[in-house]
Parts: structure tokens; sequence; C-alpha cells
């Protein structure tokens, strides 16, 4: 199966860049991927919705879903400005997009920030049938223990690009303090969770895979052995996940 690929913009304020991938056999009103990137670093700058085409490709001909990899907000080719709630709104405004296509049913995949901003996004969002988190964090209480550098931080690395954003550095940064992954994973009790976490990630220790998976009562928690930060592009891991999500189909569409 092969597949067709559409480069496309989120309407809304702000503007994001996303690629719409569908496979090319018809499925009327299939299951869909949306995909949420991790938080962008001056080693691996990137167009996160180009930079996650092929995977999204591997999904949609691999499981002939509908697959959306967005870039959010001040982000690649994204409009706007870097803050924790206004990515879990633009994962809304994605999962509002895929069914505005005729989808049913829609799941998130998101790697490393965006899989806590994943697990975030589907506590609010009782459309969003499951999560796989990839290296989750599961709080971002570093970031928020030291507001101006991480600020200062989010500036080097280009997703605050808005002279005088924020208005408010303490409000900007209480999103950080009272949004947990690690707080909000209780409220997915009755939809699945996959976590994924390699063994040797030295960015995110594994430990905390494991604590959000205690929160939910049937989390399915795979670690890795000789996987790190970057587990999305080990193929252990990509095999796990589209068992994973075939499964989902399966379920949902016996």
């Amino acid at each position: 199966m092969s597949t067709d690929v559409t480069e496309t913009t989120i309407e809304g304020s702000p503007g994001l860049a996303a690629i719409l991938v569908r496979p090319k056999r018809p499925v009327r009103s299939g299951p869909a991927v949306v995909l949420c990137h991790g938080f962008p670093s001056m080693q691996r700058p990137g167009v996160p919705n180009r930079t996650y085409q092929l995977f999204a490709e591997r999904i949609a001909e691999a499981q002939g879903w509908t697959v959306l990899a967005v870039s959010m907000r001040g982000c690649g080719e994204s409009d706007g400005d870097f803050s924790l709630l206004g990515w879990i709104d633009d994962i809304g405004r994605s999962v509002t997009r895929v069914l505005s296509e005729g989808c049913r049913g829609v799941w998130l995949v998101g790697s490393t920030t965006g899989g806590s901003v994943a697990i975030l996004a589907a506590a609010r969002d009782a459309r969003i049938r499951g999560v796989a988190a990839m290296a989750p964090r599961a709080d971002f209480d570093d970031w928020a223990s030291d507001p101006k550098a991480f600020l200062q931080h989010c500036r080097n690395v280009g997703v605050i690009r808005t002279d005088g954003f924020p208005k408010s550095t303490g409000a900007w940064n209480r999103e950080l303090k009272q949004n947990r992954a690690m707080d909000a994973v209780g409220q997915l009790a009755d939809r699945p969770l996959l976590i994924l976490h390699g063994i040797n990630d030295r960015q995110v220790p594994y430990e905390e895979a494991r604590h959000l998976a205690s929160g939910h009562p049937s989390a399915e928690l795979r670690l890795i052995e000789g996987a790190d930060h970057r587990i999305r592009h080990d193929p252990r891991a990509v095999a796990i996940l589209l068992g994973w999500l075939e499964r989902q189909a399966a379920a949902q569409y016996a």
C-alpha cells in the first residue's frame, strides 16, 4: 500500500503547518493518528511536520490509517510562540482537523515532550481514543524551577520569537507547574495507554515511564534495552507501536 501526502495548514490562531498522509486504498471512516513531536533543540532544530513525514508514511502504509504530522506553535513553519497550554490546544485543533476528514476515532502518538503533552491533551479531550507515548516526561518541574533560564532557552531554540512574549512570565511558568503528565494519566483510565522508553535514555530516565505507567490501571509499559531518548528511530519500538495500533483498530472496529 502506498500513500498520498498533502502539505496543509490547520486554520485558526496561530496557523499551524502540517502534513496529512492518507492511505491510497480508500478507507471510509477509518481511524487516524495525530503525531505529537518533541521539544526542539539546538542540535536538532528541524521542521517537525517534515521530519515526522517518513514516520507518518510508515504508519499510514502499515496500518491503513490517516496520519497528521503537525508542527505545534513556535516550531518549524507554524506561527505563534511556545506555551504548554498552547501546545495542548494545538493537539485539540489537530484532532478536530482529522475528524473533519471523515476519520472515525483518533489516537495520539507522542515523542518525548510530545508524549507528555499527548497525555495532557487526552485527559481533556474525550474524542481521543488512546495514547502511545515514547520517552515521555512525567512532569516539567525542571523547566519550571528556573523560568528565566528556560524562557531564554526557548528563545535560543526559536520556539519563542515574539518580543514581549509572554506578557506574564509567571503565568507562562505556572502552566509548566500545574500541568503534569503524572497528574493527568489517571484520567485516561478507561482508554489504552502505551509507554515506550529506552533503558539508555540519559535525558529522561526510564523511571519516569514507570511512574507514569503506575498511575494508569492497564498501561502497557515497554522498556527497550539499549535504546536512548530518540526511541522513535528504534525499529523495535516502531514494531511495538505498529502492533499496538493494529490491536486498537481490531478492538474498536470489530
